[in-house]
Parts: C-alpha cells; sequence; structure tokens
C-alpha cells in the first residue's frame, strides 16, 4: 500500500460525524467516501444500487438478499474454479466494499465515513482511525432537526440506527463498537463542537502528513 495518509470516522448517529467527514473532507482537499461505497459496490456486482443499500448494513441482509437476487436460498449463485456455490448478498457488497476501499486508500489520501473502513485498513500504518461521539440531548436535538421529528421519534431511530451500526461492525470485525480499544482517539463534539473536532483532525492530519 502507498503512503497515503488516510482518515476513518467511526460515529454514533446524530454525533455529527458526517457533517465533520464533509467539512474535514473540504479544508483539506481529499476525497470523502461513506454511502457511496454502496452504489460503487452495487455496480461492480452489477446489481440494482437501491436493491443493495436494503441488504448493506444489517446482519439481517443475507436473509433479505432471496428478494434482491431472486433466488429462493437468499444467496447469490456463484461460481469459483467451476464449482457452484452460494453467498449471501449481503457478504458480497461488504467484500467488494473492502476491495474498493483498499483500493481508494491506495489512490490518494481520503476519508472514510463508516463501512468499517478502520478494521479493513488495519494493517496500514498511516490511518488515523477516530470515533465521534455526543451527550443524548445534543443527538437528540440534531436528529430531531434534521429528520423533522419529535423527541420521542428521534430518539427511538437514534437507537435504532445505532443498534444497527454495532451490530454490523461488530459482526464483520470482532471488534467493540465504539470502544477505546476499536480506535485509536474519540472525539466529544458536545464537548469540543463540529469545528473543534475538524480543527483537531485537521492538524493531527497535516502533523502526520509532514
Amino acid at each position: 500500500m502507498t503512503n497515503n495518509t488516510i482518515i476513518t470516522i467511526g460515529r454514533q448517529f446524530g454525533s455529527g460525524g458526517h457533517e465533520i467527514g464533509n467539512r474535514l473532507s473540504e479544508r483539506l482537499g481529499i476525497p470523502l467516501y461513506d454511502y457511496n461505497l454502496i452504489r460503487m459496490a452495487a455496480q461492480e456486482l452489477k446489481i440494482d444500487p437501491q436493491k443493495a443499500q436494503e441488504v448493506d448494513e444489517t446482519i439481517l441482509g443475507r436473509y433479505m438478499a432471496s428478494a434482491v437476487s431472486g433466488t429462493g436460498s437468499g444467496a447469490y449463485i456463484l461460481f469459483m474454479n467451476g464449482t457452484e456455490y452460494e453467498q449471501p448478498l449481503s457478504e458480497q457488497i461488504f467484500e467488494m466494499q473492502s476491495k474498493l476501499i483498499e483500493k481508494l486508500a491506495e489512490q490518494s489520501p481520503c476519508i472514510f465515513v463508516g463501512r468499517c473502513a478502520d478494521y479493513i485498513l488495519g494493517d496500514y500504518s498511516n490511518c488515523i482511525n477516530t470515533f465521534i461521539y455526543a451527550y443524548k440531548e445534543d443527538r437528540i436535538r440534531r436528529i430531531m432537526k434534521l429528520y423533522d421529528l419529535n423527541e420521542k421519534k428521534a430518539w427511538e431511530k437514534i437507537k435504532r440506527v445505532d443498534r444497527t451500526r454495532k451490530s454490523y461492525y461488530e459482526e464483520h470485525t470482532d471488534r467493540e463498537w465504539g470502544s477505546i480499544e476499536a480506535h485509536q482517539m474519540m472525539f466529544n463534539s458536545s464537548l469540543m463542537g463540529i469545528d473543534g473536532v475538524v480543527d483537531a483532525l485537521e492538524g493531527i492530519y497535516k502533523k502526520w502528513e509532514a
């Protein structure tokens, strides 16, 4: 792999992690990859991007794959060395995203939001792995505003999305999502603010590059 500096961002839902990634991308002039990796993987696998989204980021994806593939088994039929076998569509998507992440990291410095990128690039020494979290009240306010929800609905959505992200991450990595053991550095966006976290990561990136 090249010496490109890569930033990976894991985040609680409503913590502002994606906004931090976008602002950092603009400041540093480097690309950001997130859900667009699903579209890229779908294109490589020659499947409908919308259907790929339906089975992505969920351990239930392997059971939903039949609705996408049209097979009754919940898997696509694959061939390797002349042998026919089945693989859940969710796993095909994850494997293709992993290959794309490795390829993109080789091409240029960049930012990955989610997608287990910290784990996929685990052997890459030039990777700044971060996790963004925030206080419950701040997360609720952010989601209420973004999705025009009341407080109860916002908190329900936060719990649902976090549960999905946790399951997805832990199934593929055998690490605890959001733990200090799984991430190099963690930032509380409630204490630091969005700009404060962006400032910190910009400084770390530039020092790393130097």
